[in-house]
């Protein structure tokens, strides 16, 4: 009997053999270490809040041959200690590159204790670590890249352009703002001269939103029962559509919001309000003012809020001096970036290049209105929201003319001028370019 079960053995192991050579299936995997990223990584990392949406660095590698008929997959891995016991995934593709936003390092060197203490010996500097992870069939084959560290610096400076004013890192998330983080980061909050308040300025669509910390789950604040009392994983916050004012009162765990929303209004702009809503202002952390990159036709403007006449400003005496309830302010046709200035009661009119979005996406290429224009809110940021976007392809122009556009190709989310269309999908969209590095997000929000 025995001898009979080790003859059946070795029958199976020799149609076990003859069958994997008939179909060839030799299942080899490299080691560990063997396959390395081929991106160039710079000495240091210096990561900014203004620069929070930019892309800190693209990892890229070669393909992995498993020798299997089936799709490799790629995770890439980042971990604090070094060890990977505390790994988290940054991001999955089956191509061959993963981008990571300078937020989502910035993210993880706060997580990693770079809190610029003083107390400590370089406080604002450390390492972060990467590493790959390539699978196939259903993770039954699987390798790991060599690991690579990033050093990272959080500066102890922090630039407010002159206003004093800084970037908290409190958040507003939600299906809201950027459905619940899948779609950017979340909505920024900023210094008062109250320690323990905070503001933000958002426009907001229905739905739900939290407040939340270093665009991370870790640590967010609801409400229970909708009484303005923030609790720590509370209920979400139900909102209806609209630009707001949000202040948070981080030690008394309380926060108010209010529609408010500066605009352009004139025959200069939208037929004082009959051909639709004021031109929106956004604001500038930087100036502490609210600014708008917008097309205007000769005629009038004043400024107004919340596209009603209860509050708006005009000019008596057109000697850029803000009046409440003044004069029509006289403009000419052109491209302007204006500045509001509330604080000292100034505003200015400045001939400007207006960046705007064109494309069949959005306005058949020119011929079915002007472009959607994106405001200059800091001398290389452009920002824009919330675009509403259909189905087919756009890019960036400059003063609704030709001469000079911007497109993709590559589609690395950096803009090449005159470079290919940018295909999109039908939605409403959070638009941002940063010209220091020519890089664009398009942040699909619903």
């Amino acid at each position: 009997m025995k001898s009979i079960k080790i003859l059946t053995v070795l029958i199976l192991a020799l149609i076990g053999f003859n069958s994997c050579e008939k179909d060839e299936l030799v299942f080899t995997a490299q080691e560990q270490g063997e396959f390395t990223f081929t991106n160039t990584f710079l000495a240091q990392y210096i990561l900014t809040s203004t620069a929070s949406a930019n892309i800190g660095e693209r990892f890229t590698w070669t393909s992995v041959n498993f020798d299997v008929p089936t799709a490799v997959s790629y995770d890439l891995q980042g971990s604090i200690s070094g060890d990977f016991t505390d790994m988290t995934v940054i991001g999955s593709t089956s191509g061959n590159d993963i981008a990571v936003t300078i937020g989502k390092l910035m993210s993880m060197a706060t997580t990693a204790g770079l809190d610029n203490d003083p107390n400590t010996e370089n406080p604002n500097t450390g390492q972060l670590f990467f590493r790959l992870r390539a699978y196939a069939g259903n993770d039954a084959i699987e390798t790991l890249s060599s690991v690579q560290s990033l050093t990272v610096v959080l500066p102890e400076i922090v630039d407010t352009g002159g206003s004093g004013i800084t970037v908290s890192n409190w958040g507003v998330v939600g299906s809201a703002y950027n459905d619940w983080g899948n779609a950017g980061l979340d909505g920024a909050f900023y210094s008062t001269n109250n320690p323990d308040v905070i503001v933000s300025y958002v426009t907001l669509l229905a739905g739900a939103m939290k407040f939340r910390l270093d665009n991370d789950w870790t640590t967010n604040y609801g409400d229970n029962g909708a009484d303005g009392t923030l609790e720590e994983g509370g209920a979400d916050i139900v909102v209806t559509a609209g630009t707001y004012k949000i202040t948070v009162d981080t030690n008394a765990k309380t926060y108010t919001m209010e529609p408010y929303a500066w605009g352009i209004v004139g025959s200069a702009y939208n037929d004082w309000g009959n051909a639709g809503p004021d031109a929106k202002l956004y604001y500038d952390y930087t100036t502490d003012t609210f600014k708008v990159g917008v097309k205007l036709l000769d005629g009038a403007m004043k400024f107004r809020f919340n596209n009603d006449w209860t509050t708006n400003y005009g000019d008596t005496g057109a000697d850029g001096s803000l009046d409440e309830g003044g004069d029509d302010i006289i403009v000419t046709a052109g491209h302007y970036n204006i500045t509001f200035d509330l604080n000292n009661g100034e505003y200015s009119i400045e001939s400007a290049e207006v960046l705007g979005i064109v494309g069949s996406a959005y306005n058949d290429w020119g011929n079915g209105g002007p472009d959607f224009s994106l405001t200059q809110v800091s001398p290389d940021i452009y920002v824009g929201d919330i675009a509403t976007l259909i189905g087919g392809a756009m890019k960036f122009r400059v003063n609704n003319d030709w001469t000079t556009n911007y497109g993709d190709t590559g589609a690395d989310g950096v803009l090449d001028a005159g470079g290919d269309d940018i295909v999109v999908t039908a939605g409403k969209y959070r638009v941002r370019i940063d010209l220091t590095d020519g890089s664009y997000t398009l942040n699909k929000i619903q």
